[in-house]
């Protein structure tokens, strides 16, 4: 990644953002896109994401510039890590903050051992119903616009794969894990499938991406860094 470089980022590069809470994706292009057509000078230069992620959401968001938007459906097959926090004995809707409580259930019964025991039925392949608030398209409208005007509309399940999966923190009623899984999976669903698994319910609270693919959060810049470095003089070598 050589953002740094005119001809690298005209012709194809990956730039690894650390995407900010409250950012949409789109935003994240939008942003790039502006700071690469000032420094270049040259507004042809596309810019795609490989790979969403939901603005309640933080960490990797993989950036491609130029040539390197045609890899962006490659980019996106590679295993995903991602640190998630759950608030186990309460739902929502949308399976995260994006919308208010919709339920409480008990949480006494949950110990540890119990937690560990029920991740590793999630292990492996399964099938995996997406939230209703998101952007699968379901007759031609994305799946969000229905569930924000309280229409009920059916999503298939589609087959994902979750490679590993351990938990770093339990303090009631909070439970932090590790989870490394495939494309397509939906860590919202994957939470609110394992509050029911644990006699109880569960949301997200909070979404960290730590890995796409071949890429890491600590290589991936802030949206400051970026500024900066578009801001200085371009190499045009």
């Amino acid at each position: 990644m050589d953002v740094n470089n005119f001809n690298a980022t005209k012709e194809g590069t990956a730039i690894l953002v650390d995407k900010p809470l409250g950012w949409t994706s789109f935003n994240v292009v939008g942003k790039i896109r502006t700071l690469i057509h000032r420094a270049t000078g040259d507004r042809t230069i596309k810019v795609g994401h490989a790979g969403t992620l939901d603005p309640l959401a933080t960490g990797l968001l993989v950036i491609c510039t130029g040539r390197a938007t045609k890899q962006i459906d490659s980019l996106m097959n590679g295993k995903k890590e991602y640190l998630a926090t759950l608030k186990l004995g309460e739902t929502t809707p949308s399976f995260d903050l994006e919308t208010p409580p919709d339920g409480q259930f008990p949480t006494e019964h949950i110990t540890p051992t119990l937690i560990a025991e029920t991740l590793k039925n999630f292990m492996g392949i399964q099938h995996q119903t997406p939230p209703l608030f998101s952007a699968k398209y379901i007759n031609g409208k994305r799946a969000y616009k229905y569930a924000r005007k309280g229409i009920e509309v059916a999503l298939e399940p589609v087959p994902i794969e979750i490679f590993e999966m351990e938990m770093l923190s339990f303090e009631p009623p909070l439970l932090t894990l590790r989870i490394c899984c495939s494309k397509g999976t939906y860590i919202r669903a994957l939470a609110r499938d394992i509050g029911v698994a644990l006699g109880s319910g569960a949301h997200l609270v909070a979404l960290r991406r730590t890995v796409s693919g071949d890429f890491r959060i600590s290589e991936a810049l802030s949206i400051q860094e970026l500024e900066k470095i578009f801001s200085s003089p371009m190499q045009q070598t």
